[in-house]
């Protein structure tokens, strides 16, 4: 499409809002060259969303990895697939080790905390650890579940075990690089909200080969589903993982993505990129995530010793793009 359509799209997101964007329109601007003066535009129409529903509000989220385990679901990007697990140990975590990182979290400030499961970690353990959490966790402090596949009935539990949402997502070409059938997890998600769970939703794990077309219509499945936290997530190139060869996009690329995620979608209290960086912060990301444990997007068991970052930086990088705890 011409620069000057562009530029009209952007012109009426501008002045309209989203709410009516189209497929074609979402499509053409995720297509856009990331060198061209369209792009910073785009970048300045999200930011002023975000001002505009956000003010100068940051959030941190932290996430504990409960377990590291070879996972049967055989996700192509995840260091934990069973066919070519790539973490250097196995391990679950115990409640008092995880009630520990928590108060070390606490210290340091959050705004929510999630719980990450493999998904075939027993359930009615995961419940037991979201139980757990709650009863140390403040009022203020939300907790989000990070498991499997589930039912109305295990979502109104964790609902009952104090989880406030649940992060949960149709993935990037589900049920091709993975061994999960993309209805099962939209079946979970009405299970979510049936149990009035918040969602926490992500557009992931994008790679260099996922075309403006499929993005675009992810982004209008996640605008449905009226998550109250929006992401972008890139791939990240794992080694030993069957999509690592395939590479990552750049944060030139991710930013872009961002922009047109934040501003599609609308999420109510916060944009996120992941893995934290600051360039998409100049397109209104206002949430960042710190980690520890488990990660499937790194060869560490404990991430806190590779890619993860912990609270406090989480906070630096967000005051370097004008966000700020309440």
């Amino acid at each position: 499409m011409a620069t000057q359509e562009k530029s009209s799209i952007l012109h009426k997101w501008r002045e309209q809002g989203t709410t009516t964007a189209t497929e074609e329109e979402i499509t053409t601007l995720l297509g856009m060259s990331i060198y061209e003066d369209d792009f910073y535009d785009l970048l300045s129409i999200s930011e002023a969303r975000s001002r505009a529903c956000y003010g100068s509000r940051g959030y941190v989220f932290a996430q504990i990895g409960i377990n590291a385990e070879p996972c049967s679901k055989n996700c192509a990007f995840c260091s934990m697939g069973k066919s070519h697990y790539s973490m250097d140990g196995k391990w679950q975590k115990d409640i008092p080790q995880m009630k520990q990182e928590i108060e070390n979290l606490l210290v340091q400030g959050i705004d929510a905390l999630f719980l990450m499961t493999t998904a075939d970690f027993p359930q009615e353990e995961a419940l037991q650890f979201f139980a757990a959490a709650r009863s140390i966790l403040p009022n203020n402090v939300n907790l989000i579940a990070n498991i499997g596949d589930l039912d109305i009935h295990m979502a109104k539990r964790l609902r009952d075990s104090g989880c406030d949402g649940a992060y949960h997502i149709r993935r990037l070409r589900e049920g091709v690089d993975t061994s999960i059938p993309p209805e099962k997890r939209e079946a979970s998600l009405e299970a979510l909200r049936n149990a009035e769970l918040e969602i926490y939703y992500c557009l992931e794990p994008i790679g260099p080969e996922h075309t403006p077309e499929e993005l675009a219509k992810e982004l209008l499945f996640a605008r449905s589903l009226h998550p109250v936290a929006m992401a972008a997530m890139r791939r990240v190139p794992v080694p030993g993982t069957p999509l690592a060869k395939k590479g990552r996009i750049s944060a030139r690329e991710l930013t872009k993505i961002v922009a047109v995620s934040n501003l599609v979608v609308a999420p109510s209290r916060c944009m996120n990129v992941h893995e934290p960086m600051q360039m998409p912060l100049l397109a209104g990301v206002n949430q960042l995530y710190a980690e520890s444990g488990a990660n499937p997007r790194d060869t560490h068991s404990q991430t806190e010793d590779g890619r993860g970052i912990n609270a406090t930086k989480s906070w630096e990088i967000l005051a370097e793009g004008g966000w700020f705890p309440a």
